[in-house]
């Protein structure tokens, strides 16, 4: 099942300057809430900037589901410093609120509103709030405010680039999907580690078949005694499914194509919605599949940063993958900016690592294979002496035996870059997440679960909250880039008329361009 790379492992060893130059950006949704615990009611507060063209704060779904945006960096401790100074320099502003630690929302009840997001006047500004209302009518209102961890990863080029010879289009963007084919292969171990939901509101699961046997808590929260992330489940945040569009990460080309005809073709179902209400409003940008590339809801997605004016099918399509954005990450609530050092490590490993084995090509049954651990995972993660598919013959080896494998691995990467660096950071790292296996009461949805169980989520949720919210207060005035935020705040609004000034369209010609 999995392959030998000691060749490749005494290569990067001889070698440790190709690992030199790793970048990574950071994205935490998390959503604004009243001190009792209910969704925030207030508009995007104009104090934290416009979130139409800040540069680190933005909203996702809903007025008050707020998204930070680290720089990009080769630096972890300038990305958590930043973080940091984000969550404290919002937390100032919104005295009177605080931010949700979970990934799902606990605290929503039958009265809570939600406020789609808005952006302003400009087309830019409209189309992004139709965008939402296209989500809000697809799937719903709630499960659009359900949050996570984006975490944003790309290799130095000359890990990639052996030969002058070597297209570097051709030859980047072929090692970054099979880096992506490999995370659909073994990324469960992710949920496994990590995942922080393995409980789940009761409206998720009223018109829902429901295929486990869930057990509820005093406030009518559901779980399962040993799933890690229902966050990622069917009965959470997903779409269309990327099998039935035929997307299977094989080459840029077919990759594009099959996007390209998700964004261009009608879906029945989005059909009868209809483009507009019947006072002539939009009900959503279209009625195809995607309404935009963004809709594509997966585990990881391949990237590339767009320019003015340019789509990204025409970025990927122009200049090849830049980078990945894994996308399985639940908040972690037991840190205060959702993510930890540890994290950031090990996923640095797995992602090399996903990067150095070779995965062959895969066509649907290989996928709809790799779905069937996902699963097992998501549902069942910690169950005593847990297995895992190895092949298609059904044969299974214990999550123990395959997670110790694969971390013999990331060991020997660990070694390779600290030696570089002449620390323990990731070794440590390695060391400690390992134990996680034979014990998966250290992992983190068991912990939440016991929490849940023993205090109640929503309890728990503003304890945290609370606890989170004095250290952002306590460590303002020490905000390193704080002069730098309150200019920013200053620059987005000012951007935000330009934009809006600067239109010349109509909203419908606009869109149809």
């Amino acid at each position: 099942m999995i392959q030998d790379i000691s060749k490749k492992l005494t290569w990067l060893k001889k070698n440790p300057g190709i690992l030199k130059g790793i970048f990574r950006g950071i994205e935490r949704e998390t959503l604004r809430i009243k001190k009792n615990g209910k969704f925030s009611e207030s508009l995007h507060p104009k104090s934290i900037g416009s979130p139409l063209t800040h540069k680190w704060i933005t909203t996702d779904f809903a007025e008050n589901l707020l998204e930070f945006v680290t720089p990009t960096s080769n630096n972890i401790n300038y990305l958590i410093s930043f973080l940091k100074d984000l969550h404290s320099f919002v937390a100032l502003k919104i005295q009177n609120e605080r931010i949700w630690p979970f990934s799902m929302p606990y605290c929503y009840d039958n009265d809570t509103n939600i406020k789609i997001a808005q952006y302003g006047i400009s087309n830019l500004g409209r189309k992004k709030n139709i965008y939402r209302i296209g989500l809000k009518n697809r799937y719903g209102n709630l499960i659009n405010t359900i949050s996570g961890v984006h975490y944003n990863f790309s290799l130095p080029l000359n890990f990639w680039m052996h030969s002058k010879e070597q297209n570097q289009k051709d030859v980047v963007s072929s090692g970054y999907l099979n880096l992506i084919r490999n995370y659909y292969r073994f990324g469960w171990i992710i949920p496994y580690l990590f995942g922080s939901s393995p409980a789940i509101p009761s409206h998720f699961l009223q018109n829902t078949k429901k295929k486990y046997q869930f057990k509820k808590n005093k406030e009518n929260i559901f779980y399962l005694p040993w799933s890690t992330s229902l966050r990622i489940s069917d009965i959470g945040y997903t779409s269309t499914k990327i099998i039935d569009l035929n997307i299977m990460f094989n080459d840029l080309n077919s990759y594009l194509k099959s996007l390209k005809k998700a964004l261009t073709t009608p879906y029945k179902k989005f059909v009868d919605i209809g483009l507009k209400d019947k006072n002539g409003n939009f009900q959503q940008l279209n009625t195809n599949i995607l309404q935009l590339e963004n809709e594509l809801y997966t585990q990881i997605r391949p990237k590339r940063t767009t320019r003015n004016g340019e789509t990204l099918i025409e970025a990927l399509n122009s200049r090849g993958i830049e980078y990945v954005e894994i996308r399985s990450l639940d908040i972690n609530p037991f840190s205060p900016i959702g993510i930890n050092k540890n994290q950031i490590l090990l996923l640095d490993l797995f992602l090399i690592w996903c990067a150095l084995i070779d995965a062959p090509k895969m066509n649907k049954s290989d996928f709809l294979f790799t779905t069937k651990n996902w699963e097992k995972i998501i549902f069942e993660g910690r169950k005593p002496n847990q297995k895992i598919y190895i092949n298609q013959k059904n044969e299974k080896k214990t999550l123990v035996e395959i997670g110790e494998t694969i971390f013999k691995d990331l060991n020997k990467i660990a070694y390779i870059l600290d030696n570089s660096e002449n620390n323990f950071l990731y070794q440590k790292a390695c060391k400690k997440i390992i134990s996680f296996f034979k014990n998966p009461e250290l992992t983190y949805s068991a912990q939440c679960l016991k929490r849940f169980i023993q205090t109640g989520a929503k309890k728990t949720g503003l304890e945290l909250s609370n606890k989170y919210h004095k250290i952002f207060i306590e460590r303002s005035d020490r905000i390193f880039y704080k002069k730098f935020l309150e200019e920013e705040v200053k620059n987005s609004h000012q951007k935000q008329k330009n934009i809006e000034q600067e239109d010349i369209l109509s909203f419908e010609d606009y869109i149809k361009k």
